[in-house]
């Protein structure tokens, strides 16, 4: 929380418009792999499978070197590991990305979750609590599911 405080005086008293715009991509960028991490984690086990999953799609999504995703995926885990809550990473998704982008967030997120075949009662708990964050309806996020498992 405290750095996010310090990241919002930081831009105010920013007079360089390019490096907002950098900050901002990776902020967004260290939200969305923050949901990702918190989404492989909470069944307790974090398979290979998840992790190469939340690999292959930041490279898809953000076009990002292996290297780049190593570090990203190090301080998303980080500031997962002193937040109180996901509210600072969905909102910063919900200020950045459209609702068609927010939808595919959420069929990444379902990728992660039926990456080892099953659907655990705390996964299914943490992706309707996040559709509610990103603002996504109910229908929105079974049809992202459905989509995820072909069923589309």
């Amino acid at each position: 929380m405290i750095n996010l405080v310090k990241k919002f005086l930081k831009k105010n008293a920013s007079t360089d418009p390019d490096k907002e715009n950098k900050e901002d991509a990776h902020d967004v960028r260290l939200a969305t792999c923050a949901l990702f991490l918190e989404m492989a984690n909470i069944d307790g086990e974090f398979s290979k499978e998840e992790q190469e999953n939340i690999i292959s799609m930041l490279k898809e999504k953000f076009q990002l070197s292996d290297e780049y995703i190593s570090e990203l995926m190090k301080s998303s885990q980080k500031e997962l590991d002193g937040s109180i809550d996901l509210w600072q990473f969905t909102n910063l998704v919900n200020e950045n990305y459209s609702r068609y982008e927010k939808i595919n967030i959420v069929e990444m997120i379902w990728k992660i979750v039926y990456a080892d075949g099953k659907l655990d009662k705390h996964e299914d708990y943490l992706v309707h609590k996040l559709g509610k964050l990103l603002r996504l309806s109910h229908k929105e996020l079974i049809n992202a599911k459905l989509k995820v498992l072909g069923k589309a």
